[in-house]
């Protein structure tokens, strides 16, 4: 699954190409998406200019500026589920089996040449779009988030105070979207495993002086993923339909069986809350 990293990649990917930009048209090819397209939807965004486009999260919010009622507050929502990505495109370009979604962006005043089109692909068809109105922050699939992990609000004492008397594993906790967004699978498996901190410990019995490491090795992580591309997963590309390459620095997640980087111990693989972890038996306590 594409993770933050991921789509802070996307969006820094597509968004030069996109802002500022009136939507010419939104091609659905496929409207069985994890929610159903409206049919309707291609014709109320059409000739909407295309403000921004941000992230919260693993969402992306494109808002929109409509010129006869430029007060409102509209635009829509991406997510990319288990396998989708968002590449730029020329029209011309013969669409793939699983290309589902294009939006079509106008050309400016200046430009001579068709601008690139940003294309939706997703095998699984477990991500979707959403048109919202309003504040997008308040949306059903937003408001109950927590803080963004890089942001000055995320901090040692906030998963402290909000982790004491839990018994759920200290891993399963920071996956957490109401504590945390975006430290999905790798990203907390990376951070735990250089904290020294074991993933099935119990999160209320971490202390605010490992919290304080943890907290710091997440941003630094999350960062360097960022910067580098994201990690490098079979479903996942950025806007340029290239893979990312953080995958090359992971120290456990994937590793099962291999030695560990600090003490070469064989690194051990469970599962927590449904999904693979790999730690480190003699590091990670």
């Amino acid at each position: 699954m594409p993770e933050l990293p991921e789509v802070e990649t996307t969006r820094r990917g597509v968004a030069p190409w996109l802002e500022g930009r009136s939507i010419e048209r939104l091609e659905v090819r496929e409207p069985r998406l994890r929610w159903p397209i409206p049919e309707d939807l291609p014709e109320r965004i059409q000739g909407l200019q295309i403000r921004s486009l941000q992230r919260c999260a693993k969402y992306l919010l494109m808002p929109l500026v409509d010129s006869q009622q430029p007060e409102s507050s509209q635009g829509l929502i991406w997510h990319l589920g288990m396998s989708g990505s968002l590449r730029l495109v020329p029209a011309s370009e013969p669409w793939k089996k699983h290309d589902h979604l294009q939006l079509t962006p106008a050309p400016l005043p200046s430009e001579t040449q068709a601008p690139l089109c940003l294309r939706y692909h997703d095998p699984r068809r477990f991500g979707f779009l959403l048109h919202y109105t309003g504040d997008p922050l308040l949306h059903p699939r937003l408001e109950k988030l927590g803080p963004e992990p890089l942001s000055d609000a995320f901090t040692p004492e906030l998963l402290y105070q909000r982790s004491r008397q839990r018994k759920i594993p200290v891993k399963a906790f920071i996956m957490d979207s109401a504590q945390v967004v975006g430290v999905g699978n790798i990203y907390a498996t990376e951070a735990l495993f250089r904290a020294g901190i074991d993933p099935r410990r119990a999160a209320g019995r971490i202390s605010l002086a490992r919290y304080a490491e943890l907290v710091r090795l997440i941003k630094i992580i999350l960062a360097a993923a960022i910067e580098q591309g994201g990690t490098t997963l079979r479903d996942f590309v950025g806007g340029d339909g290239k893979p990312g390459y953080f995958a090359q620095q992971l120290d456990a997640y994937g590793r099962a069986g291999q030695p560990c980087h600090k003490c070469s111990a064989a690194l051990q693989e469970t599962r927590i809350g449904q999904r693979s972890s790999v730690f480190c038996p003699q590091c990670q306590r």
